[in-house]
């Protein structure tokens, strides 16, 4: 990756989209230091820090811009949201579905609709949150006549503004920078954390002393090793051959080649964890947004302590759900009959299986295999913190989500440096 980039910056046009990637990642990284008045930025980092419940989620797709109470609180979280509503719509709603094969018009206009729902994702989330302020004592400073009228004014234009502020930054990466800008965003908020979780670790091993010499060590190789692995991951493969038949052309002879559909392992990437995330994330919100008083209510309060981030049941059902959500996306996403028929149309065929009806059978088969052993490495991956914390009772900050994220990112990152490098070289070779 190193190698990549060094060569990548000795082109001229290349290191101008690199520079200019850096420079507006910095002024997403800038507006997140800029406060929103009439917030309290110690009460949110409380409600933050009590952890298992959305908010904590949240705070780690803004690379903590949440727990400050800064303009880009919401970052891309809106955008996220509507992009997979809107995916998952496209295969319910016909009209989206016709929409989604126009080519490159269609997908401009799913663009839009996407841009919309942000808009609205992200003033119902801004509202949202003024009104959890409103009710947490010390969170707002003002929330009493006009001065309450203009904070929460201030609050949600502010926050609806800075994410759409930072949707457009993304975007202007991907007209004129390197990568995806979304991802990438997202990539950077999550890295500026990494200093302060290896400091957390440092400070805890220093205080706590005994045990701790080894377990924080130890947790830094587990973290190696989670790398590799994912890297692993996401890397390999299910190569299923195909071969094409020979047909003549006017004088020409085309196919008879052999080849291969490839089936990756995570094919669905890190949205199963994002949904398991966010749906055990619910029950524990609830319990924040209520306040309940254990004294008072104790069988509440022991239920939604239940879906604490530390409890076993979240860790199991985190594990299921991640399992569960893998097949649901996998499903809706490929569809081995019209695999198959592309295969017949484009005159190939899977050597020992007869086309139409049993191709389809074996590509079903194949995928739910793959399925099965991607979904169980993705539950495995993002269960290890847990159990991390479990065992040594170090607080891991950065979660299998955050892991994933950004080893993704950066292999598609450097994957796009080189298919751009590839692309100039063939240039300059026909030239």
């Amino acid at each position: 990756m190193i190698e990549t980039l060094r060569n990548a910056w000795k082109i001229e046009d290349l290191r101008k989209k690199l520079i200019y990637t850096m420079l507006i990642l910095l002024v997403v990284r800038i507006g997140s230091a800029i406060p929103v008045p009439f917030l309290d930025p110690t009460s949110l980092r409380l409600m933050v820090n009590e952890g298992g419940n959305l908010l904590g989620y949240l705070d780690m797709l803004t690379g903590g811009a949440f727990s400050n109470a800064t303009l880009f609180a919401l970052s891309i979280s809106p955008y996220i949201t509507a992009s997979i509503v809107i995916q998952l719509l496209t295969v319910a709603i016909p009209a989206l579905e016709r929409m989604a094969k126009e080519g490159p018009e269609g997908q401009e206009r799913l663009k839009k609709i996407t841009r919309y729902t942000t808009v609205a994702l992200s003033v119902l989330q801004a509202a949202a949150y003024y009104v959890m302020f409103r009710n947490t004592p010390g969170a707002l400073a003002y929330t009493t006549g006009a001065s309450g009228a203009l904070a929460a004014v201030t609050i949600i234009t502010a926050f609806t503004g800075g994410s759409m502020l930072v949707v457009w930054l993304g975007e202007r990466i991907d007209e004129k920078g390197i990568g995806n800008g979304i991802s990438l965003i997202l990539f950077a908020g999550i890295v500026s954390r990494v200093p302060s979780s290896v400091l957390g670790l440092i400070d805890t091993m220093i205080k706590a002393g005994g045990i701790m010499w080894l377990w924080v060590p130890l947790t830094g190789v587990i973290f190696l090793l989670e790398v590799a692995f994912i890297v692993l991951m996401n890397n390999a493969e299910r190569r299923i051959p195909v071969q094409y038949a020979k047909r003549v052309v006017g004088r020409k002879m085309y196919g008879g080649q052999s080849s291969f559909m490839p089936i990756k392992v995570n094919m669905s990437g890190v949205l199963p964890v994002i949904f398991a995330s966010t749906f055990l994330a619910i029950p524990g919100t609830i319990g924040g947004f209520l306040n309940l008083n254990p004294v008072e209510h104790p069988y509440w309060t022991m239920f939604f302590n239940m879906f604490s981030y530390r409890s076993a049941l979240y860790a199991v059902l985190y594990f299921l759900l991640i399992i569960g959500f893998n097949y649901f996306y996998i499903a809706i996403q490929y569809n081995p009959i019209e695999m198959a028929n592309n295969l017949r149309k484009n005159n190939g065929a899977i050597p020992g299986i007869r086309p139409g009806k049993p191709t389809s059978d074996f590509i079903t088969k194949v995928i739910s295999k793959i399925t099965l052993v991607g979904a169980l490495m993705l539950a495995a991956i993002a269960i290890l913190p847990i159990l991390i914390t479990a065992v040594t009772g170090i607080n891991v900050a950065l979660g299998g989500t955050s892991v994933i994220i950004l080893v993704g990112v950066a292999l598609d990152t450097v994957r796009s440096l080189e298919s751009q490098m590839m692309m100039r070289h063939y240039k300059g070779f026909l030239e």
